[in-house]
């Protein structure tokens, strides 16, 4: 089977939970053997765990999972399970005696997508989420659309929550020269999503509740459109960019950077105020090829976007009580 995935990267497996009970969950990328990382946030509204380490200048050299989760900052308790899950199976950073496992993790807001009546603002991804998302971990193409951290993922919320899309996770993988770079995102952006080779509007912000037209955030802006009021921190695209190069610490910190340029190209705006925008990188050495930057730097920058896309391709409708968050597959000029 043609693996055009995360998981094309000799190294990783990546575990979906989503939970039943509310559209939520998480989504682990494990490298139990340890992966050189790096991470950049662009976004003013981050939700984020373990990332000073990932400083070229601090000491940690490897990573062995990084977690994706809703929840926004509660479903940072989700690493806490991988963490059990990987000391459990002996990986993790030894000192002395005891292994000690590293997994930074980032998270998204979707605590609104709810119906409101059982309660469910109260659940979210925890650390049973995150032991149970490793169990689920598998070397094969990556579940895509309304799963893991992607199950309450929305787009386009600049004209109100009530006119939004669904959202949900993507990835890509491309390999030039024996050298592979993957992406998975979840994509949950305050913008709209765009396709970036022809400048398409896919997927966003509609004009009203009941609408599938949809509202062009950036030439609404332009004209001066008021958006409605978004609370703050309700948004937020993350994600894992990941190679099989060899790379070092300042060189895995410079792949998150430059992957941003995919989530600018695919996602209208980004990096606002309101969103958290965060990717990781991670290098597993595995094709022991030596790095060519100007190359894995313009395949990160494509696969990242190729994720976005991916995102809204897969996901599904979805419909709580009386709130809509319908596919990029209902909008009429989105095929």
């Amino acid at each position: 089977m043609n693996n055009d995935s995360l998981t094309r990267i000799a190294g990783l497996t990546v575990g979906h939970f989503s939970d039943t009970r509310r559209p939520t969950g998480c989504t682990v990328v494990l490298s139990p053997q340890g992966a050189v990382a790096g991470v950049d946030v662009r976004g003013a509204a981050p939700g984020t765990r373990e990332t000073d380490l990932l400083s070229p200048g601090n000491t940690v050299p490897h990573v062995h999972g990084i977690v994706l989760s809703g929840g926004s900052a509660y479903g940072l308790d989700a690493a806490s399970g991988v963490m059990r899950w990987l000391e459990e199976h002996g990986h993790g950073l030894c000192v002395g005696p005891v292994r000690v496992p590293i997994v930074p993790a980032a998270v998204i807001f979707d605590l609104m997508v709810d119906d409101f009546s059982q309660g469910g603002l109260r659940i979210r991804p925890d650390a049973h989420a995150g032991y149970q998302a490793c169990v689920d971990a598998s070397p094969a193409p990556v579940a895509q659309g309304n799963v893991g951290a992607g199950a309450g993922a929305t787009v386009g919320k600049m004209n109100g929550p009530n006119c939004a899309m669904k959202g949900g996770v993507g990835s890509a993988a491309l390999t030039v020269n024996g050298v592979t770079v993957a992406a998975l995102v979840v994509c949950n952006a305050l913008g709209d999503v765009v396709d970036p080779l022809t400048g398409q509007l896919l997927a966003g912000a509609r004009r009203s509740p009941d609408s599938l037209e949809l509202l062009n955030i950036r030439q609404a802006q332009l004209a001066g459109h008021a958006m409605h009021s978004v609370p703050v921190g309700s948004n937020t695209t993350i994600g894992v960019v990941a190679t099989d190069a060899v790379l070092t610490k300042p060189q895995a910190q410079r792949l998150a950077q430059v992957a941003h340029d995919g989530l600018a190209r695919s996602i209208c705006p980004v990096h606002t105020p309101l969103d958290g925008d965060t990717l990781f990188a991670l290098a597993t050495g595995t094709s022991a090829h030596a790095p060519d930057m100007m190359l894995l730097s313009t395949l990160a920058a494509e696969v990242t976007a190729m994720a976005v896309v991916r995102a809204v391709q897969a996901a599904t409708e979805l419909r709580l009580g009386q709130h809509w968050w319908p596919a990029m597959t209902r909008v009429p000029h989105a095929e």
